[in-house]
């Protein structure tokens, strides 16, 4: 499979808004939270940007902080495997 049809079929199936949303926030985490970059990078205005991000923490979606990325979600335990002890 191309790159171009590994790109399409993430997208397929997904609102315009879902995209929207994941390429402001993965923009903003690549600028380590900076919002002129970001707004800069993605040809939107910083006002825009602002208001945006201040509806995706409304509704509760973790965003940057400037100066800092979105923090990755704690790896899930494995389900089949005891966890590996300590001091190894």
């Amino acid at each position: 499979m191309l790159p171009a049809e590994a790109a399409r079929r993430g997208l397929v199936g997904r609102t315009v808004a879902d995209v929207e949303r994941d390429l402001i926030l993965d923009t903003l985490d690549h600028c380590h939270g900076n919002r002129t970059r970001a707004a800069g990078i993605l040809g939107i205005s910083i006002r825009t940007l602002r208001n945006k991000l201040a509806d995706y923490i409304g509704a509760g979606i973790e965003v940057a902080e400037p100066g800092g990325a979105r923090r990755a979600s704690p790896p899930e335990p494995d389900a089949g495997r005891p966890p590996r002890a300590s001091g190894m």
